[in-house]
């Protein structure tokens, strides 16, 4: 048995080397691409796999099941999820700005809605991708490295004769870093390209003549174009994107917004929140004009139609939308790429200056891969045309030779020992043969009917065309403006077979102002019946069903139109409610039940006060709880922006059992549920701030608690019923606050 070391370690720097190794790993190998190919190694190991599966554009498409499981056997090990997610996204033309896989069957759709499972779907390379991301690989254009298990070999990058890093921009969430590229128009790309290409000095502005800026697949209007010339400077910063819209006239005044493009933040379930916003601005009151929403968008594209009502404002409308909605939304850029093996956040010229100098590299090595096959060409072709010039020597020495190896080392040294020659001048000829070993195997496997005359013209002109080839290489390996020249051809080629026009409009736009409608202001009255139904209806509605309102209402208040009403609770609770929030009708209306426009629970807390906020602005408020804490606080401390405060402060297992705002008052009269009652003046009660408890109105017996609270005036005669017995209020005795009470016996 081996002896087993034990390494003592810091728990702490194993950690921290650990942590370490996984976020370098997540950075390089999973969540960012390489500025080179702009690829993530999962994009980067399908499109290979696709390429060595041979599922060409001009071949029938093959089941992504077979190419996910192909890809993860070999070169991706992560799991089949991501490997088809970066396919499904390769083939969606709404996300990229050129798509590099030609997708067959349901690959979702720009709503949100996801691709078919991968044994239903298929797939095919596209042509763009075959010809510019795929081609040359054959040639050792790139180096080849181990995948997980070397068993086989992969491409450390593609041979990408684009900017592809930017015509299709890139999004990954790594380990204390993100990149968030937008995607670009290819033929501005390409320009931009071919200018820094051609003064290498260029300033990032004079780029930016050729390369406007984002151009997204879904079209939209980018807002701030004073901000890009920074943004691609630094490679970091923010782009305002706004929907386009339009407008339809409809008989009868009537407009219909149209939209029919959208941010590109906007894609996905993003769509059916927008349209749920826009409902919930209808819900909360924030406009009146809408009178229906519907999405028809189709595969021929996005129309999202709101119909307005007559004589709206429809531009203003519109503004709101900005300013509420998702329709004007933000992409944050962060140009952010593996750039020599680590990442780095990178402007347009730093990102050109990479693939410019990737792209004189994959044809440095291209052609002189190419020159070195031309040059063998070129040797034996020499060779045969030489031999052609002595066949009937060679036919001797191959009729005289005893085996290959004898006859072939007679054309490359001249050694004719042991082959029988026809005459002593063929020997002496043959002894002067000096083909190179690889002129002499072709000789030796040269088939007869390449001595017949037109063959024998045929090599001469493919020796001139390999000749022509040769001297066209070397130039275009010693001269890098030879080098550049054809470069700039293949993107020219490129840009004419696969640019299309900008599809955003770059521009500087005012931010959007939505001026609200001025409501005029208006007495309406509050009402709530017992069921806790409420509405509110106009004066003059009250005025003629006073009786029946008073008599069917449990609150009952004026107040104005564009005010408040506050909801006091027996948990401590103020539930403000706009007024404009309440629906406004008929006495006969049935109203909405009160919990659904306020916070306010009916299963947890009871309702033990509602009144308006102007009214309480201009009074002071009495809390009593059945604890028998009781304080004044200031109506103006209620007067506040959110739905729901806490209005008081209680003790553990106290609940608020009155809250008054004070008119005319002057005697507060608290019973308990044993029968004591207390009399005192409301100038005893101490005036505190809505957070304190409050000070003790009356004791109470061990098991006793307040059950009522009543409150008179001077001159205004009270009585009230108590099991029974008429008690007059007036007639009771003053006494003082925090005594003990006066049991009434019945």
């Amino acid at each position: 048995m081996e002896d087993s070391r034990i390494i003592k370690t810091e728990y702490s720097e194993e950690m921290q080397k650990s942590f370490i190794d996984y976020a370098m790993s997540v950075i390089i190998a999973r969540a960012l691409p390489d500025v080179r190919d702009g690829l993530k190694p999962v994009q980067r190991r399908t499109l290979y796999d696709m390429y060595e599966l041979g599922i060409r554009y001009d071949r029938p498409y093959r089941k992504c099941a077979r190419i996910v499981g192909d890809t993860m056997g070999k070169y991706h090990p992560h799991g089949d999820s991501s490997i088809y997610e970066a396919l499904v996204v390769m083939t969606q033309d709404f996300k990229r700005g050129l798509p590099l896989v030609d997708g067959h069957g349901n690959f979702g759709n720009i709503e949100g809605d996801g691709a078919a499972a991968m044994r239903y779907t298929e797939a095919r390379l596209q042509k763009v991708t075959q010809e510019a991301y795929l081609a040359d690989l054959d040639k050792d254009v790139v180096d080849f490295v181990p995948n997980f298990d070397e068993t086989e070999k992969e491409p450390a990058v593609l041979p990408v004769k684009l900017p592809n890093f930017l015509i299709n921009g890139s999004e990954g969430i790594a380990v204390g870093m993100a990149t968030s590229t937008p995607p670009h128009n290819l033929g501005e790309v390409v320009d931009a390209m071919k200018a820094y290409m051609r003064d290498e000095n260029v300033t990032t502005r004079e780029l930016m003549r050729y390369l406007k800026g984002p151009d997204f697949p879904t079209g939209g209007i980018v807002t701030n174009k004073d901000d890009l010339l920074q943004i691609y400077e630094t490679g970091t910063g923010k782009i305002k994107v706004r929907g386009k819209v339009e407008f339809e006239k409809l008989k009868g005044g009537k407009v219909n917004v149209v939209i029919t493009e959208i941010p590109y933040p906007m894609i996905g379930m993003n769509i059916s929140k927008f349209l749920s916003d826009v409902a919930g601005l209808v819900e909360s009151k924030k406009t009146l004009d809408v009178v229906d929403i519907s999405n028809q968008s189709s595969k021929e594209g996005i129309r999202i139609v709101i119909e307005l009502r007559k004589d709206a404002d429809a531009d203003n409308f519109v503004n709101l939308l900005y300013k509420k909605t998702r329709l004007e939304d933000t992409f944050g850029v962060n140009m952010l790429a593996i750039c020599d093996g680590r990442p780095e956040t990178m402007g347009l010229k730093a990102i050109l200056k990479a693939n410019v100098d990737f792209q004189f590299q994959i044809a440095t090595r291209k052609y002189n891969n190419l020159l070195a096959r031309e040059l063998e060409r070129k040797e034996v072709q020499e060779g045969l045309i030489k031999a052609c010039n002595v066949i009937d020597l060679i036919i001797e020495i191959l009729r005289g030779s005893k085996d290959r190896n004898m006859a072939k080392v007679c054309l490359v040294e001249g050694k004719t020992a042991g082959i029988k020659f026809k005459s002593k001048e063929s020997k002496i000829m043959a002894a002067q043969l000096s083909f190179t070993e690889r002129q002499a195997n072709a000789i030796l496997e040269m088939r007869l009917y390449k001595l017949i005359g037109l063959e024998i013209e045929a090599l001469i002109k493919e020796h001139e065309d390999t000749m022509a080839n040769i001297y066209r290489y070397e130039d275009i390996l010693d001269r890098r403006d030879s080098m550049a020249q054809v470069i700039i051809n293949e993107l020219d080629e490129f840009r004419k077979a696969y640019s299309r026009k900008r599809r955003t409009v770059i521009d500087n736009v005012e931010e959007a102002v939505y001026k609200e409608k001025e409501i005029e202001e208006t007495e309406v009255v509050f009402l709530m019946d017992r069921f806790g139904y409420v509405k509110v209806i106009d004066t003059a509605a009250y005025e003629r069903n006073k009786e029946a309102a008073e008599a069917e209402s449990r609150f009952l208040f004026p107040c104005k139109n564009t005010g408040k009403v506050c909801l006091f609770t027996s948990a401590g609770q103020l539930h403000s409610i706009k007024v404009m929030d309440l629906p406004f009708g008929k006495f006969r209306d049935k109203g909405v039940p009160i919990d659904n426009v306020s916070n306010y629970n009916s299963e947890k807390e009871q309702i033990v006060c509602i009144t308006s906020q102007t009214q309480l602005n201009l009074r002071q408020v009495v809390f009593v709880t059945a604890q028998s804490m009781i304080k004044l606080v200031s109506g103006g401390e209620f007067d506040v922006s959110k739905r729901t405060v806490a209005a008081t402060k209680l003790a553990e297992g106290d609940q608020v059992l009155s809250v008054m705002p004070l008119e005319e008052q002057s005697q507060v009269i608290l019973q308990t549920k044993e029968g004591f009652f207390l009399k005192f003046a409301i100038e005893e009660i101490p005036e505190q701030k809505k957070a304190a408890l409050g000070a003790r109105g009356m004791k109470l017996g061990p098991k006793d608690c307040v059950e009522n609270v009543y409150y008179t005036s001077n001159a205004v005669e009270c009585s009230i019923e108590y099991k029974g017995k008429a008690i007059d209020l007036n007639r009771m005795k003053t006494a003082r606050r925090d005594g003990k009470g006066t049991k009434i016996r019945v």
